[in-house]
């Protein structure tokens, strides 16, 4: 059976609203945040056969933009993922009401689904047991998700979004910059 044209349209709006959550209780700061919009489109790429690694961010807030990348060696995609949103998050010297945009759901459900509270919960270990990947990373990234107010908003990768092509594009060269060493 296929989905009727109303249902469709609303199972859409409803991913849409899921996708623009603020993050959950326990890893936002204490007051609300009224400082300045900003928002931070990042992404992250990797050669996981060779572990080379690119992150990037673009952090716009009113006409200014800052363009940031970086590479790392013996890395994974979901590290520079994190990376990018993190190194964005580092240059704001103020409380800023952050809107996220990425296309890594990895990163947006840790904070909107509430994972990064089950790590901690359960002693920074998954639901199956294991300890979590890149917790060095999420515990500098909670440290700066407690001063900001974080909303995120999941983007497609690759289907035509102007500034996650920009991240995208940039992780990609820095990536590249390790080919050859």
């Amino acid at each position: 059976m296929t989905p009727s044209p109303t249902r469709s349209r609303a199972s859409a709006q409803a991913s849409s609203a899921r996708d623009r959550l603020p993050i959950k209780a326990g890893i936002q700061p204490d007051v609300p945040v009224a400082g300045q919009v900003v928002e931070l489109y990042s992404d992250g790429a990797c050669d996981t056969a060779r572990g080379h690694g690119g992150w990037a961010a673009i952090l716009r807030y009113g006409e200014k933009e800052l363009v940031l990348s970086g590479h790392e060696r013996d890395t994974t995609n979901n590290r520079m993922e994190i990376r990018g949103l993190l190194e964005g998050l580092k240059t704001l010297k103020r409380p800023c009401q952050v809107r996220v945009v990425t296309d890594s759901q990895y990163l947006r459900k840790a904070f909107t689904d509430g994972w990064i509270l089950n790590w901690q919960r359960n002693g920074w270990k998954t639901a199956s047991k294991e300890p979590v990947k890149n917790q060095d990373l999420w515990l500098e990234l909670i440290d700066l998700a407690k001063m900001h107010s974080l909303t995120f908003v999941w983007v497609k990768g690759h289907a035509g979004h102007g500034e996650n092509e920009r991240v995208d594009e940039l992780a990609v060269q820095e990536r590249l910059k390790l080919r050859n060493t």
